[in-house]
């Protein structure tokens, strides 16, 4: 993501899911909270004020969490890649930050989690 690229922040998004390696993780829904920073251009939002011209952040929020908690994946890695899909699916996501934060998946520590950066065409080798 560029760093003068404009972003648009949602942070402590909850989802509830099925996820883990271990039989006992996989017994019940776990919590796992959801960071994202969206690299979009919001020129035209500002100066329009108009909803049309931007990302519908509940919109998203609802997709990401459909996509979270409908599916099962055994490693928080596929449930971040599966996030990051559905935040390029919008053409004005250019890029897209998604951190996940599983806490209490290790003992002793508060949380484990994974950051991965994704843009779009990235897949096919051009940014």
């Amino acid at each position: 993501m560029r760093e003068d690229s404009d972003l648009i922040v949602i942070r402590g998004l909850v989802a509830s899911c099925l996820v883990g390696v271990e039989e006992a993780e996989r017994a019940h829904r776990q919590r796992i909270a959801i960071d994202l920073e969206l690299s979009v251009d919001v020129r035209a939002a500002g100066r329009s004020d108009d909803l049309a011209d931007t990302v519908d952040y509940a919109a998203l929020r609802r997709h990401v969490l459909a996509a979270a908690e409908g599916g099962e994946f055994r490693l928080i890695e596929r449930l971040a890649e599966v996030v990051a899909e559905v935040c390029l699916k919008d053409r004005r996501v250019a890029a897209v930050r998604v951190a996940l934060e599983k806490p209490g998946a290790l003992r002793r520590a508060r949380c484990a989690g994974v950051v991965i950066i994704r843009e779009r065409g990235a897949e096919e080798g051009s940014v």
